[in-house]
């Protein structure tokens, strides 16, 4: 059937995920977090401790999600499982997607290091002591890996991302938003690693926008950050 310049289907246009108003609290209420966030890594570097931070990050990133999760109770909303996207119907959609998202680790990694010797060493060394040591602080750190890998991936490359997209019409500059707020929240690492976790935040939205769902970005982050501290060290 051919499709009229009038007709709806070429009219039409992405909807709101949410209202603008649960959109803002969002944003606030991760101003704040981000903000007691800093506050506790400051805390964990005098006192050597991280399982009261690694609790607190597990505990905010699952907050926020629950809120979105709220949001999309709202009539007229996006809901949950709709932001992720994507349908596991048999272990081939898994083996794919687990597939998808090793392939996408080599491409997420190489830009890591590409970035790294682009712009030089940063001061991340300062931010060691947030490194697992022993065996309870690991166990923490594969969990908030995994909740970040969720959690981040929703709020990122989910929520906000299709947010951006209906309020701008344009995918790219929706993936280039959520990207820059995605590293800007992670300012407290320094200049330097928030441009290139903009770009890694860039390779996230690209790949959900692609796929249509964020089961591949999902599995990427948690391993990355499950790797991130290799090699573990134990007293």
């Amino acid at each position: 059937m051919a499709i009229h310049a009038g007709s709806p289907t070429r009219n039409w246009k992405p909807k709101l995920v949410a209202p603008l108003w649960h959109t803002l609290i969002l944003l606030a209420v991760s101003a704040g977090l981000l903000w007691m966030q800093s506050r506790s890594l400051a805390a964990g570097k005098q006192h050597h401790g991280n399982v009261t931070h690694y609790l607190s990050v597990i505990v905010a990133e699952w907050a926020l999600s629950f809120y979105v999760w709220l949001g999309g109770l709202i009539p007229g909303a996006t809901r949950l499982r709709d932001l992720v996207g994507g349908r596991w119907s048999s272990w081939k959609d898994v083996l794919r997607d687990i597939g998808i998202g090793a392939a996408f680790w080599v491409v997420f990694a190489a830009a890591g290091i590409f970035m790294n010797f682009l712009l030089g060493p940063s001061h991340v060394e300062t931010l060691g002591f947030v490194n697992p040591r022993g065996a309870v602080e690991v166990t923490l750190w594969v969990m908030m890996s995994m909740t970040a890998g969720f959690c981040e991936e929703l709020i990122f490359r989910g929520y906000l991302q299709k947010q951006f997209l209906a309020l701008t019409g344009s995918a790219a500059l929706a993936v280039l938003a959520q990207a820059v707020l995605f590293g800007v929240c992670h300012w407290y690492q320094g200049s330097k690693l928030v441009i290139t976790i903009m770009v890694l935040g860039l390779l996230y939205g690209i790949l959900a926008h692609w796929r249509k769902s964020l089961r591949p970005g999902m599995i990427s982050h948690a391993w990355s950050d499950i790797l991130n501290v290799i090699p573990i060290r134990f007293p």
